[in-house]
């Protein structure tokens, strides 16, 4: 993909709004050196002054993909987490009640109305399983994943169809609340990558 070229930018908006360095400058509040540093090349603007420059020129900035097809923001009203934050970007929210393994029994968490998955190799085999989604969920919507789990055993990831925690008493005993611990001869391993 090409660099992105600010200095011509720059100019193609000054001269689309018909407008001086000076002129500019003053409508989006920056200096005139600010925008002059721009269109040398040898100074940068914050993205939001440049999208407050082309808009006086009847412009608006977009992200495109290699194909050149605009690709759209991260939805404002996806879901949030129970203090109302946002969920990391990078990482691809789910219904709290598909794969929660902190049960009552385990460090005494209430479920969460929606979660994520942290750990990479889970993501990786949940977006290798079902592709990696546009954007966060909205509220409401229907959870994109089975309640079957995807799950890597020694020899590669295969699909349950169902599954259950089979964990014995002494994983939990063993769990201190930073990694999930599991006992010797659990046969279970369910949150292990």
């Amino acid at each position: 993909m090409p660099t992105f070229d600010l200095a011509g930018y720059v100019r193609r908006i000054r001269r689309s709004a018909d407008l001086s360095q000076r002129e500019l400058a003053a409508r989006v509040s920056v200096s005139k050196s600010a925008i002059a540093a721009a269109e040398r090349g040898v100074g940068g603007l914050d993205a939001r002054i440049l999208a407050q420059a082309a808009a006086l020129a009847g412009l608006r900035l977009v992200l495109v993909d290699e194909s050149g097809a605009e690709v759209a923001a991260m939805a404002d009203g996806a879901v949030r987490d129970e203090a109302g934050r946002r969920f990391p970007a990078h990482l691809d929210t789910r219904d709290g009640h598909i794969d929660w393994w902190h049960g009552r029994e385990r460090y005494s968490r209430d479920q969460p109305a929606y979660t994520f998955d942290r750990v990479r190799d889970i993501r990786d085999i949940w977006r290798e399983w079902l592709g990696i989604p546009d954007d966060h969920q909205l509220p409401g919507d229907a959870s994109a994943r089975p309640r079957a789990a995807p799950r890597r055993t020694p020899g590669g990831v295969h699909l349950a169809e169902e599954w259950a925690c089979t964990c014995p008493p002494e994983c939990a005993e063993l769990d201190q609340g930073e990694r999930p611990v599991h006992a010797q001869d659990c046969p279970c391993g369910c949150d292990v990558g």
